[in-house]
Order: structure tokens, then sequence, then C-alpha cells
């Protein structure tokens, strides 16, 4: 029976040790988080998901760069207690036609600047939410440059592009992935949230799994034991 028990104990601390690794991993790169999939030719919110990688300062700017070669023609900025909020304009070359007529000035950049205690402490992030749109319907991904800044004055670029193939950059740009419009259907942004790359809500369904199979073992454990014990019971004296 102590070989038997043994045997299902260490596959069970495997499957511990798995577990404990598929909770720690978590990407520390500024992330966008969305409601549901970004759909080309939608509105929808976008949240930037801002970690802070220092253990001796806080984050107390960030500064996004909304996409250059795709004009976004109405942008809002989510209000955040303890942060001032800025944005810059730019005028348009071409402008783009709403609702209201042509559009000829949008957003360019947006800062957010922490006043106060509110800047983001070492071993914690926070999220700044905007609503943009129309998506362009003539990409599947959009890239937001942004620059980080920290206490101690250090700025971290986050502009950086990934290749077809390549490794990942070490300060990539947050990017936001879209999905074809389904013109049958009217598919149109989900309400509940969903992830999106570097975030971690793909992480959260694999650990739900791994945790699943974690209780799968402890009820072998428990039948293996129960077995050995019958059958010492069951043996002839």
């Amino acid at each position: 029976m102590g070989r038997m028990v043994k045997r299902a104990v260490t596959a069970v601390a495997v499957v511990c040790a798995v577990v404990g690794l598929c909770s720690s991993v978590a990407s520390a790169h500024i992330s966008i988080t969305t409601y549901g999939p970004v759909v080309q030719g939608s509105f929808t919110k976008l949240g930037f998901s801002v970690p802070n990688e220092r253990d001796d300062a806080g984050t107390v700017q960030l500064r996004v760069q909304l996409p250059q070669d795709h004009p976004l023609a109405f942008v809002s900025v989510e209000p955040l207690p303890g942060w001032e909020i800025a944005t810059t304009m730019r005028t348009l070359d071409t402008p783009l036609e709403g609702e209201g007529g042509s559009i000829t000035e949008i957003v360019d950049t947006i800062t957010w600047t922490a006043t106060g205690d509110t800047q983001i402490a070492p071993g914690q992030f926070d999220l700044f939410w905007i609503s943009a749109g129309q998506m362009p319907t003539d990409v599947t991904e959009l890239v937001f440059p942004a620059i980080q800044t920290y206490s101690s004055g250090e700025e971290v670029a986050w502009i950086e592009t990934s290749t077809d193939g390549g490794a990942e950059p070490e300060h990539p740009a947050p990017t936001v992935q879209l999905a074809p419009a389904d013109d049958e259907a009217g598919t149109t942004a989900s309400t509940e949230p969903a992830a999106t790359p570097g975030s971690d809500e793909d992480g959260d369904s694999d650990i739900l799994a791994v945790v699943a199979l974690f209780v799968g073992g402890v009820g072998l454990v428990v039948a293996v034991v129960a077995l050995a014990a019958s059958r010492r019971r069951a043996a002839p004296a």
C-alpha cells in the first residue's frame, strides 16, 4: 500500500507544480483589454492595462498615441479618480466622413498623470479606459504606442512591433486584434469581458482546466487509500 500511495501522492504533487506554474505566468507588458471581440467598423472600449515593473518607483504617467495610419474619428476618455487626463489633437490631411459631416481634427495622444499618492505602486497595476470608433475595416490589428513614466524620472517606451516569425520584442507596443464584421449575422461586440493579446483570461481558462485535473488527482489519492485499506481489512489473519 505504501508504494501505491506514494505514487499517487507524487502524481498529485506534479499536478500541483503545474498549477503553480500556470498561475504564476503573467505578462508584465502594457496590454489592451476589451469587452468582447473588437469588430471592424464598430465602436468599442479599450482598456490599457499598465503594470508597475519597478521595485523602487511608482508609475506616475501614461502617454498613449492613437494609430496614425488609421485615424479614429471618435475618442473619449473614461475618468479615473486620482489621475489628470489631457489630450492633444491633430489635423487630418484627408477629412473623415461622420454622421454630422466631415471631421478634420481628431485625438492624437492621451496622457494620464497621477495626482497626489495615486501612482501605481510596485506590484500593482491599473486600467486606463477609452471609447473609440469606428474601427477600420481594412486592417486586422491596431497598434497604440505608449510611454510609461516612473516617479524616478525613468521613461519606458512601449513602441516596438513584432515581425512575422520573429521573437517578441522587449517592449512591445499595445496591440488590439480586429475581427471581421459578419454582415449576415450582424455581429456586434459582446458585453462580456474577453481576452486580448497579453491579457490574462486565456490563462485563467487554462488554470481552471488544470485545477480540475488537480481535483481529480486528489480524488484518485482518496480512492487508492480507501481501496488499499479495504484490502487490508479483507485479508485473512
